[in-house]
This record gives C-alpha cells, sequence and structure tokens, in this order.
C-alpha cells in the first residue's frame, strides 16, 4: 500500500499533456501497481451530466486518468492522502469527491474558490482550511508544450520546458497544522477609532478593510476581505457567512444606478449593490462612488466580497475592554 501512496501523484493518462518526465516516471514504476491492483477499464465517470469539460479518455491503455473516470476512484479509495493540483476549473468537483470518499487531502486551488458556495460551507464547518506556506504571491506551474504563454510571468528552461506565474494560489487541505491555532492579536481599537469601521447599510455589521485592523475589543459581526483565511484560528473567530446575496438575509434592498469608474451616470440599475455589502461613500478615503440610491440620490461605495466573522471568547486569554455595538 505503501508504495501505491507514493505513485498516486502520477498522471496515469499517456497523452500529450503530460511531460516526458511525467510519463517517464510513470513506465519505471508502474509494474509496483501490479501486485496491488487489479486491471480497470476505462469507464465513463458517474454525474456525467454535472461534469463542466469533455473527457477524453485513452481506451487503449485501459486508464483514463481523469478524476472523475471509475478507475481513478478506486486508486483514491486505496489512497491515505492526496496532493495534487486539480484543474481550477474543475475544484468544485474535485474537493466534493475528496469529501464524498472521506479522504484527507492538500490540494492547491485559486484562493477565490472561498467564495464558492460549496466551498465556503465546508470552510464556515471547519471542514476544509488554507494550508501553510503560500500566503500571497504567485506561484510556478509548468504548462504543455502547445499552451499559449500568454501570462505576465513566464519562463522556459534550457531543456524547453514551459512555465507560467499564476497569482492568488493557495492550500487547501483538512489536514490541522499548529500555525492555524496561533491567536491573532491586533493594536487596533473600535472603541478609540469607530470611525475607521463604518457600519453596512444593508447588513448590521462594520467593515475592515484590512485583517491587520481587526479591532479586538469588537464583539460584533465584522466584514473582513476572504485573504483573512490566511489567520483564522477557528477557536479565536467563528465564520458567520459570506456577505452575499444567497449567504446572509440584507435589512434592505434599495435599488441603486450603477456608476461608472468616474463615478458618473450609466443608466444600468441593481438591487443592493448586485447582491453585496456595501457601505456609504466617504470622499475623504474613497476615490470615487460605485452606486446611488434611486430613491434619494445617496451614493455608496463597492466593497469587495467580505467574510462575515464574530470573535470567539478564548479560553485563558487575556482579554481586552469590550465595545458594545452601536
Amino acid at each position: 500500500m505503501a508504495e501505491i501512496e507514493k505513485l498516486l501523484s502520477l498522471s496515469l493518462s499517456d497523452s500529450p499533456t503530460q511531460s516526458e518526465e511525467t510519463i517517464e516516471a510513470f513506465e519505471k514504476n508502474k509494474h509496483k501497481l501490479k501486485s496491488k491492483t487489479k486491471p480497470l477499464k476505462s469507464d465513463k465517470p458517474k454525474n456525467k451530466g454535472q461534469s463542466l469539460l469533455s473527457i477524453f479518455e485513452d481506451k487503449d491503455l485501459g486508464n483514463a486518468g481523469d478524476f472523475r473516470s471509475q478507475d481513478c476512484i478506486e486508486l483514491l479509495k486505496q489512497s491515505d492522502i492526496v496532493v495534487t493540483n486539480p484543474p481550477f476549473s474543475l475544484f468544485r468537483e474535485y474537493v466534493a469527491q475528496l469529501i464524498e470518499y472521506d479522504k484527507k487531502f492538500i490540494i492547491i486551488g485559486n484562493q477565490n474558490a472561498a467564495s464558492y458556495k460549496e466551498i465556503f460551507a465546508l470552510i464556515k464547518e471547519n471542514k476544509l482550511w488554507l494550508g501553510a506556506s503560500i500566503k500571497s504571491g504567485d506561484r510556478e506551474f509548468g504548462v504543455p508544450k502547445y499552451y499559449p504563454l500568454e501570462a505576465s510571468g513566464i519562463r522556459v528552461d534550457n531543456k524547453g520546458n514551459r512555465f507560467i506565474r499564476v497569482k492568488g494560489v493557495r492550500w487547501f487541505v483538512n489536514l490541522d497544522y499548529p500555525k492555524r491555532h496561533e491567536v491573532l492579536e491586533t493594536i487596533n481599537s473600535y472603541a478609540k477609532m469607530p470611525e475607521k469601521y463604518p457600519k453596512y447599510d444593508n447588513y448590521d455589521a462594520i467593515n475592515v478593510d484590512k485583517t491587520i485592523d481587526i479591532p479586538m475589543d469588537y464583539d460584533g459581526v465584522m466584514g473582513v476581505p476572504i485573504t483573512f483565511l490566511d489567520k483564522h484560528n477557528p477557536e479565536q473567530f467563528e465564520i458567520v457567512a459570506l456577505g452575499i446575496v444567497g449567504s446572509v438575509d440584507f435589512t434592505c434592498n434599495k435599488k441603486m444606478e450603477i456608476l461608472d469608474k468616474n463615478g458618473n451616470s450609466t443608466g444600468k440599475f441593481t438591487f443592493n449593490a448586485k447582491g453585496t455589502l456595501y457601505r456609504k461613500f466617504n470622499p475623504q478615503t474613497d476615490k470615487t462612488p460605485a452606486f446611488k440610491d434611486c430613491e434619494t440620490g445617496e451614493l455608496y461605495s463597492s466593497i469587495y466580497a467580505r467574510i462575515l466573522i464574530k470573535k470567539r471568547p478564548l479560553q485563558g486569554a487575556h482579554s481586552m475592554g469590550s465595545a458594545k455595538r452601536g
């Protein structure tokens, strides 16, 4: 079984999309599988109607290599930990499969995947979280020779291998690690600077622009950036919801005109700032307004996706004086 675990990161498909090194490594080691597994015929994936891309299976090899095919599912059942870089476009489907088969995993995905309804539900339930080592910046990925090098960061090594750099990637894991339980400490205070934390118009919470700005003396709900998940300690903060329509119940539903990047009218309209949290426009801190109330003419600022959190009482930890919600 240990031998199989070492091989699970290898591709089982001898296709043009695989590097020569991967194919060569598989050919040298595939004999180790013969004593552990039985030959499997290429099979169509379950729930084909839910697939987002066409599936091309190499029937001549008898093993397609697609994670949704029955042969790969049989190998998945034998694994203990899955470590891989799944296709970002199939991220939800891939994570759902890992959860279905109750597997431990360390996989790479775009940080915005945390805002997907299905992924966020797992994060909220403490069944999935962001891993260590990748917190910011971009990472290099090898791509096939036919792949267009159109990214801002590209590289071709002396062997002709092609690479692109991708921003905003993270490890998504369900394996615990000590740093995840470190207490986040900041020096910010809601009681001393309430003007720094404006309230949303359509939800009872304050807005926090940066994780480092979280006030430790506020007991109410706070809207924080998605990057907060890099520092999230489940013993310190409760994740309440995602600040978008369908995840929270907004307290109002204003009709607004969408303004252009210069704050001018467009003649286009929406409700609740396109279904997200919003706050009043502040000319001292905001460049231009993004929305205008159709009834009152009040201007509002656009806010990038927010995670709504609430402080938990830390057992045995020194606590600052708490500010009541105003």
